[in-house]
C-alpha cells in the first residue's frame, strides 16, 4: 500500500521523536515507570506544547480536528519511544464525548492538557466483550445512580473524568439499554485501587457504589449508548495498531543492531544464515501489519461518524477494517517479539535491555480491546463474509 503523511504530520512525528531521544531515553523511562505516580508531569506539558492534546479534539472545542490518520504518526512514534504517559486513555475518552455530541466544556480541558481521561468499560466477566456490562444505572430525581466495578482501568487513577458504561434496561451482552456516563473522579462513592500492568503502565480498579451523577453526565442518550461504545472501541483499536507499528519497529531495528555487534566464533552472529532468514521472516510480518494499520486508519477517518451519537456511514465495513488490522498486527507483534527475545538470547529478558519491555508492551497491546481470538471471531461474523447456503 502507498501512503505518506504530509508535510505537517511528518513535522510532528519527527517533533515527537526528538523529543523522545533527547528526553524520554530507556533509563528515563524506566525511572517514570518505578516512580510513585508512573507517569511524568513534565513529559505530560510537553506533549500538551507540541499539541498532542489537542490534536483529535474539534476546532470548536480548542483543538485540531485530527482524524485517524492524523493521529497515526503520533501513536506510531509513542510507540516507537514506550511512552507510559496516559495519552491513548485520554484520546480515547475523547473519542467518546465527541460522539455523544455534548461535553464541550471537556473536550476543552482535553485539548488543553488540564483534563485526562479514563475509560472505564472491562469488568470481572466480560474479558474481551464490551457489551457483556453488569453495572447498572438507575435514575434517581434530576438524574442517575451507578452500582458496580470495572477492572483494568488504564490510568484510572490519572483520570479527572471517567468514561463509564452501564446498564438503564436489557441484560447480558445485548446492546439494548447500554448508557454511557462521564463521571467526575471525585464523585461520592467512587472509589479507585491503582497498580501497574506488565507494560509498565498504570491501571485501577473503579468501584461504584451508589455513585449519584446529574442527567448532563450521559454520553449521547439514554439506553442507546451502544453504537457510540462500538464505533469509539474502534477507534482505540486501530491507535493501538498504529503504537504496536511503531514498537514493532523499534524492536525490529534494536535486534538487527543487535545481530550485528554480537560476536560469536569471531563473527557477528548476523552473519549467520539461519538467523538471517529469522530476521526476513520479521521484516515481512512488519511490512504486512505495515499495510494493515494503515488500511484501519484510513477506513476509520472515511467513515468516522460525526458528533451527536451518530456512529458513522458503513459501520459494518470498519468492524471488518478493525478486526482484521488488530488481528494481523497482533500476530505479527506475537512473531516479532517472540524472534527478537530468542535472538538476543538470555539478554532478552532481563530488565535492563529495551527488548523485554518492547515484547511486554505489544503482548498487551494483542489483549487490549480485544485479543487475535475475539477479533477474529468478529471479522468473521460481519456481512459477507460467509456466502447465503
Amino acid at each position: 500500500m502507498h501512503f505518506e503523511l504530509n508535510q505537517e504530520q511528518l513535522q510532528l512525528a519527527d517533533a515527537i521523536r526528538r523529543w523522545i531521544g533527547r528526553d524520554y531515553r530507556f533509563d528515563a523511562r524506566r525511572a517514570i515507570v518505578h516512580s510513585d505516580a508512573g507517569v511524568s508531569p513534565d513529559a505530560w506539558a510537553t506533549m500538551v506544547e507540541l499539541g498532542l492534546t489537542a490534536l483529535p479534539v474539534a476546532e470548536e472545542h480548542g483543538g485540531f480536528g485530527g482524524d485517524a490518520v492524523a493521529m497515526f504518526g503520533v501513536m506510531q512514534e509513542l510507540g516507537r519511544g514506550l511512552v507510559v504517559e496516559p495519552y491513548m486513555a485520554t484520546v480515547l475518552g475523547a473519542e467518546f464525548l465527541r460522539l455523544g455530541g455534548a461535553h464541550g466544556a471537556l473536550l476543552e480541558g482535553v485539548a488543553g492538557g488540564e483534563l485526562k481521561l479514563a475509560c472505564a468499560l472491562g469488568e470481572r466477566q466480560s474479558r474481551h466483550d464490551a457489551f457483556d456490562i453488569a453495572t447498572c444505572a438507575q435514575t434517581v430525581d434530576g438524574g442517575y445512580r451507578l452500582h458496580g466495578e470495572k477492572r483494568v482501568v488504564l490510568h484510572g487513577a490519572a483520570a479527572g473524568v471517567l468514561v463509564v458504561s452501564a446498564r438503564l434496561a436489557g441484560a447480558g451482552r445485548g446492546i439494548d439499554g447500554v448508557t454511557l456516563f462521564a463521571v467526575p473522579a471525585e464523585s461520592a462513592g467512587l472509589g479507585v485501587t491503582s497498580y501497574r500492568t506488565l507494560d509498565g503502565l498504570r491501571a485501577a480498579t473503579i468501584a461504584l457504589d451508589g455513585v449519584v451523577v446529574g442527567a448532563d453526565a450521559v454520553i449521547g442518550r439514554a439506553g442507546e449508548g451502544g453504537a457510540i461504545l462500538d464505533a469509539a472501541l474502534d477507534y482505540g483499536a486501530g491507535l493501538l495498531c498504529a503504537e504496536a507499528l511503531g514498537a514493532m519497529q523499534a524492536l525490529f531495528d534494536t535486534t538487527l543492531e543487535y545481530l550485528k555487534t554480537r560476536q560469536q566464533f569471531g563473527a557477528p552472529i548476523g552473519k549467520f544464515q539461519a538467523l538471517q532468514h529469522r530476521m526476513a521472516d520479521m521484516a515481512i510480518h512488519l511490512e504486512q501489519a505495515r499495510s494493515m494499520a494503515l488500511l484501519a486508519a484510513l477506513t476509520l477517518a472515511r467513515t468516522r461518524g460525526d458528533a451527536g451519537a451518530n456512529p458513522g456511514p458503513d459501520a459494518a465495513a470498519r468492524r471488518r477494517v478493525v478486526s482484521a488490522a488488530k488481528y494481523r498486527v497482533g500476530l505479527a507483534a506475537r512473531f516479532i517479539g517472540q524472534n527478537a527475545i530468542q535472538l538476543h538470547g538470555g539478554m532478552g529478558v532481563t530488565d535492563e535491555l529495551p527488548a523485554s519491555h518492547y515484547f511486554k508492551r505489544l503482548s498487551l497491546i494483542e489483549l487490549t480491546l480485544g485479543d487475535m481470538d475475539h477479533h477474529l471471531e468478529r471479522f468473521i461474523a460481519q456481512p459477507g463474509f460467509r456466502e447465503a447456503a
